[in-house]
């Protein structure tokens, strides 16, 4: 309440003090031969102050923005509509209010209480479609609809959070379990098991005054023995995909080994075929030199010759030739007719010097 209406409500009291204390005084003063007389007036006036105020007090309800109230009436009951934020007047002593707090609170079923939770509870054992024993923790985040307050009060009043969520939502999760192998309730299936127990959950809430915030399919648990048995399949799996991995790995190697080779192969033959295309070039040139060749020899034999002697040095006085060996080049074309010796001519002797006698 705010402390303006608190004011109202203690200003209202002191003023029945006040008369009270003002016909005590004039009581005991006239109980003692003293003259004293009541004041009408004053009395009126501390008695209407006094009533004024403790009404306004009780009268005056304010509801603030995270609550909504009922006006439930002592001789007709609930009053229809709902209180919401603000200030409003009810009839002192034959209204009461009924408020409800609208803020989110958060129901958590789990082997361990969640800090920030408003209520909590054991896990829920379920059973899936293959009979594996499971344990689920969940939590339910959930509010009070502010235009269903009055059929929340009248179904449930204080108790909708052990009456209602607690048994709807158990329920709930045990059935929509057991739709579900054990291995899709902790892996493949997971999130649609809990889309499908949010959407069935808020269906059931809603009808009886509560709005469901938010679903959480905190953990998933087994019994010793099944998680045992997982724990071993899936390092059974690891195992296998290491195996496939070293299998892929050396399958890589091979190829990339058998890619090498087919690539020097290929490289290799490519060499061949364009050294047999070069050698295939020459000797066609080759011969296409040689058919040029033949053919100007044929029509100038002296060619050859003039070619011989073309490639023997300028300055060679004698030739030696093998004995009993064919000639390329006939001796006779370079030797001429025989020539008879020349006669010499005769020469005449010189004259013999005179000596001179000495004196």
């Amino acid at each position: 309440m705010p402390q303006g209406f608190q004011f109202l409500g203690v200003l209202g009291w002191a003023l029945l003090g006040l008369l009270a204390a003002y016909i005590f005084y004039v009581a005991q003063q006239r109980s003692r031969g003293r003259p004293a007389k009541f004041s009408l007036s004053l009395i009126t006036v501390l008695l209407l102050g006094g009533l004024m105020f403790n009404t306004l007090s009780a009268g005056l309800v304010f509801i603030p923005p995270q609550e909504r109230g009922l006006v439930i009436n002592l001789f007709t009951g609930l009053r229809e509509g709902v209180l919401g934020p603000g200030v409003h007047f009810v009839i002192p002593l034959i209204e009461s209010v009924k408020r409800y707090s609208i803020v989110q609170r958060t129901y958590t079923m789990s082997r361990s209480a969640v800090e920030g939770d408003t209520g909590a509870a054991g896990p829920v054992t379920a059973r899936t479609a293959d009979g594996q024993e499971v344990f689920i923790d969940a939590s339910v985040t959930y509010r009070v609809d502010p235009e269903k307050v009055a059929t929340l009060f009248i179904k449930w009043q204080d108790n909708y959070e052990e009456g209602l969520v607690r048994p709807r939502a158990r329920s709930i999760i045990y059935n929509a379990v057991a739709s579900y192998s054990v291995e899709e309730v902790y892996s493949t299936k997971r999130e649609a098991l809990q889309q499908r127990i949010e959407q069935q959950l808020a269906e059931a809430l809603a009808n009886d005054g509560l709005e469901l915030s938010a679903f959480l399919l905190r953990n998933i648990t087994f019994n010793p023995e099944y998680a045992a048995s997982v724990e071993q399949k899936q390092i059974a799996e690891q195992n296998a995909q290491r195996a496939r991995f070293l299998v892929e790995q050396e399958r890589q190697e091979a190829e990339r080994v058998r890619v090498q080779a087919q690539g020097q192969a290929d490289a290799a033959l490519t060499r061949a075929k364009a050294e047999a295309e070069a050698q295939i070039i020459r000797a066609r040139a080759e011969a296409e030199a040689l058919a040029l060749i033949a053919a100007q020899l044929k029509g100038n034999p002296d060619l050859l010759v003039y070619r011989y002697i073309e490639k023997l040095a300028p300055g060679v006085q004698t030739i030696f030739l093998p004995a009993n060996q064919p000639f390329l080049l006939d001796p006779a074309q370079f030797i001429g007719p025989a020539r008879a010796p020349a006669t010499p001519t005769p020469v005449a002797p010189a004259p013999t010097p005179t000596p001179t006698p000495l004196p």
